[in-house]
């Protein structure tokens, strides 16, 4: 069976290395009560991603695509209920959280992942890589079960013309990796920073960070130079100077490890949410910046269409949109996942930001 929804994904993720319109910011904050918060954006600039928010119910049955567009792929049922945020169609779940406290989300990885290719005699065991966020949350409350129950998978892509990804997945325990499959083959890194972007791969952001040891929090100290001429910072936070602004998954990478490491420690996982939010405000990237003479193919308010933050400990997970920057929250423990029906529903039911007006009396 062909799902006719299948064409749709096919012209937006086909032209995903075609252009620069490919990033993603994900950071981690831990609260003083030992809470662990995952907050990350996603951004795709070339149209919009109709994502929608999905609550998938335990015994639900899904399937793989395979390539061609064909749904023939491994098919396997919720152990676990999860809710999710998925892009272009309501399958393709690109971060969720499941009852269990795990969390899992898929980043782009252009150029620099590769998957093995697929054989038609491992249909049943072969999973699509937009999909395997599904397949990780409905199936597993571990890490480590994760990482055992890959090695007995194939992940595949379903276009050949599409961006690789690479995923973060973090159980309640606050434990966090990186899965990277390069050469067809599965490698996990342990994520203790908790920053992720895109391409190059992880170890490589890694390694770049100690490019920048010179960084750290708060002002420069005031020098003389040897002919007597004093030197001050213009103003706070000059001991970040150099710290790169640009939007490249490296810089990003960069950013994203200072902020995040020199935010205050926050008393509740609800604290760090709110912080999470206000650091990603620092990664938002306006529609145009990636297309070169002002060739946006899009008419959408930004090229960072949802940010979103999880609370592994207490179940919930919130989200904001390029149309409403009000902050969400769907609260897991508060979903009888035995008893739900799955849907699949519109982050924002208007697609407009609220304005409130603000009325001074007489």
């Amino acid at each position: 069976m062909k799902v006719k929804m299948f064409l749709g994904m096919i012209a937006i993720w086909a032209i995903l290395p075609l252009s620069d319109g490919k990033a993603c910011t994900g950071i981690t904050l831990h609260a003083q009560d030992g809470a662990t918060v995952v907050a990350r954006t996603i951004e795709w600039g070339g149209s919009e991603l109709n994502s929608q928010y999905v609550v998938v119910p335990r015994g639900y049955a899904q399937q793989s695509y395979v390539p061609g567009g064909e749904m023939h792929g491994m098919k396997w049922k919720a152990t676990y209920g999860y809710v999710g945020f998925s892009v272009e169609q309501k399958e393709f779940v690109a971060e969720g959280l499941n009852e269990a406290g795990l969390s899992a989300g898929l980043f782009y990885f252009p150029n620099y992942g590769e998957y093995e290719t697929y054989a038609e005699e491992n249909k049943e065991t072969s999973v699509a890589d937009l999909q395997l966020v599904s397949w990780i949350l409905s199936r597993f409350r571990t890490v480590d079960e994760v990482k055992a129950a890959l090695a007995e998978v194939h992940v595949i892509g379903i276009d050949p013309r599409a961006s690789t990804v690479h995923w973060r997945i973090a159980d309640a325990s606050g434990r966090q990796v990186v899965l990277e499959i390069v050469g067809g083959k599965p490698h996990f890194f342990e994520n203790e920073l908790g920053v992720l972007t895109n391409s190059p791969g992880f170890e490589w952001q890694m390694l770049n960070l100690n490019n920048y040891v010179n960084l750290y929090a708060g002002p420069a100290s005031a020098q003389e130079l040897a002919n007597g001429v004093k030197l001050s910072s213009f103003g706070a936070g000059s001991g970040m100077l150099g710290v790169p602004g640009d939007v490249t998954p490296p810089s990003r990478f960069v950013r994203a490890a200072f902020y995040q490491s020199t935010a205050p420690e926050q008393p509740t996982a609800e604290r760090c949410v709110l912080q999470g939010f206000q650091i990603l405000n620092n990664f938002d990237i306006p529609v145009g910046i990636e297309f070169a003479n002002r060739k946006v193919p899009a008419d959408i308010p930004s090229a960072t269409q949802w940010t979103s933050a999880t609370d592994l400990a207490n179940l919930r997970i919130f989200y904001r949109t390029m149309y409403n920057s009000a902050i969400r929250c769907i609260d897991l423990k508060a979903i009888d996942f035995g008893q739900v029906s799955y849907r699949a529903l519109p982050l924002d039911e208007v697609k407009e930001q609220p304005i409130v007006e603000v009325k001074v009396a007489n």
